[in-house]
């Protein structure tokens, strides 16, 4: 399974000028760099838990539906299965009907289920299965839980504040605890 971007969200959960407050920066110099951060903050945190913040647009590549006909995204929130289509061997795709599949939007991770007797098998070996999602808390930053934003905030004043000992997507020890509770709700755990 492999995941892409499609419609990347179109604001971030923290603005600047809450990071520039919390910074007490009063002057534009830095936006660039601040702006930079908030990305990067909010990058690693839905990497690391497969939870997006801010709305946006994700298509799901199978090579072929798993043997239980059950697909779990890696993503959520889940706001809306979009498309799902498969290609066949002359490489034309087929939309599937809604009808033809249930979607467990309540479920975390959330899943799709193909509907009984749905049988439309990819005619190509390689990513024969697009599955188009919407995903993420809301549109803005405050339809982001407090914590994530937060955590966001967080990283990226530590890594402004500290552009010499920091590497983009590490975690400083001294904040790591902190960040880590904030985003312990939102972690996926398998058993």
């Amino acid at each position: 399974m492999t995941a892409a971007l499609i419609t990347p969200p179109a604001v971030e959960p923290v603005l600047l000028a809450e990071a520039k407050a919390h910074l007490r920066l009063d002057h534009s110099d830095d936006d660039l760099v601040v702006s930079a951060l908030l990305v990067a903050a909010r990058s690693l945190i839905e990497s690391r838990l497969g939870t997006l913040m801010i709305r946006q647009g994700w298509r799901i590549y199978l090579d072929a539906w798993p043997a239980s006909g059950m697909v779990r995204l890696p993503l959520g929130p889940l706001v809306a299965v979009d498309r799902i289509t498969v290609y066949g061997a002359s490489g034309l795709p087929a939309e599937l009907a809604p009808t033809q599949y249930r979607v467990d939007a309540a479920g975390d991770p959330a899943r799709i289920a193909l509907a009984p007797g749905t049988v439309l098998a990819p005619g190509v070996a390689i990513n024969g299965i697009e599955i188009d999602i919407t995903v993420g808390f809301g549109l803005s930053g405050v339809d982001v839980p407090q914590p994530l934003r937060r955590a966001q905030l967080m990283l990226a004043a530590r890594w402004f504040e500290n552009p010499q000992g920091t590497t983009i997507g590490i975690v400083p020890a001294a904040i790591a605890d902190e960040v880590e509770v904030l985003l312990a709700p939102w972690r996926r755990v398998r058993l």
